[in-house]
């Protein structure tokens, strides 16, 4: 089963970037949707980002992941419609300012969770931890964790519809749409997937320190990951959209 943080294979510009600068461009665009106060910059900040989906080959994974986010922001916009009062009526409970605030909300939901998508869909988990160790020079083990908990997301995925589909067979009907009924199920679900999960984080553990985790250094990997001029100019241009972001 594909998952949206699956490598997309490419030979874009973007895919050739230092892993490292690719993260910090995610951070940037982040930090710059959560600074932006207008329409302008979070919608441009926004379509950035497909704009650069697009180009990079990975828009699939990214419309895979708006359709889990649009009902959690349709569902937030109502929340700022009812909650904020302030600003001129419209209609019923709606006011200017609930309007202008929950677009706002919507708009950094999505702009803060398809960047850092965006990022790992062009890199490979192996070349951000290696880069990140040694560009950054955060310690192997921090890094091999971050990486290993992305690559047991689709793994753990794939468990949970294992033991879902195990129990819809025995008459289990997971499709109801009573949301309280469907989290009285989920319940039995968590503990099977727990044992599972329990099971396969100390296998990895046990392999890796038979591989000699604890020996690891900056100079143990192979392959170098040196900033190029391309990677000085995008983290330049990173530097100028938070400044530019932070007085629109």
């Amino acid at each position: 089963m594909r998952n949206v943080i699956d490598y997309v294979p490419g030979s874009s510009l973007l895919h050739r970037l230092n892993p490292v600068t690719k993260l910090a461009m995610a951070a940037t665009i982040i930090i710059a949707t959560l600074l932006a106060q207008s329409w302008a910059a979070l919608v441009g900040l926004f379509l950035i980002t497909l704009g650069l989906s697009v180009y990079a080959g990975a828009f699939s994974r990214l419309a895979s992941l708006l359709k889990v986010l649009v009902p959690v922001a349709v569902l937030m916009f109502v929340l700022q419609l009812a909650f904020v009062r302030s600003g001129d009526a419209i209609a019923l409970f709606i006011t200017t300012d609930g309007l202008q605030t929950g677009g706002k909300a919507c708009l950094r939901l999505v702009g803060v969770a398809l960047p850092l998508v965006l990022m790992l869909a062009v890199t490979k988990l192996n070349d951000l931890a290696n880069a990140c160790v040694e560009v950054l020079r955060i310690p192997y083990k921090y890094a091999f964790t971050f990486t290993t908990a992305l690559r047991f997301v689709p793994v753990f995925t794939q468990e949970m519809n294992a033991i879902m589909e195990a129990q819809t067979a025995r008459g289990v009907q997971f499709d109801t749409r009573n949301p309280f009924k469907k989290m009285s199920l989920m319940l039995p679900v968590c503990i099977p997937l727990l044992v599972t999960s329990v099971g396969k984080t100390d296998a990895t553990a046990l392999a890796a320190e038979q591989r000699g985790f604890y020996l690891r250094t900056r100079a143990s990997s192979y392959k170098r990951y040196p900033l190029r001029g391309i990677d000085i100019a995008a983290l330049v241009l990173c530097v100028a959209l938070i400044a530019y972001a932070a007085v629109l």
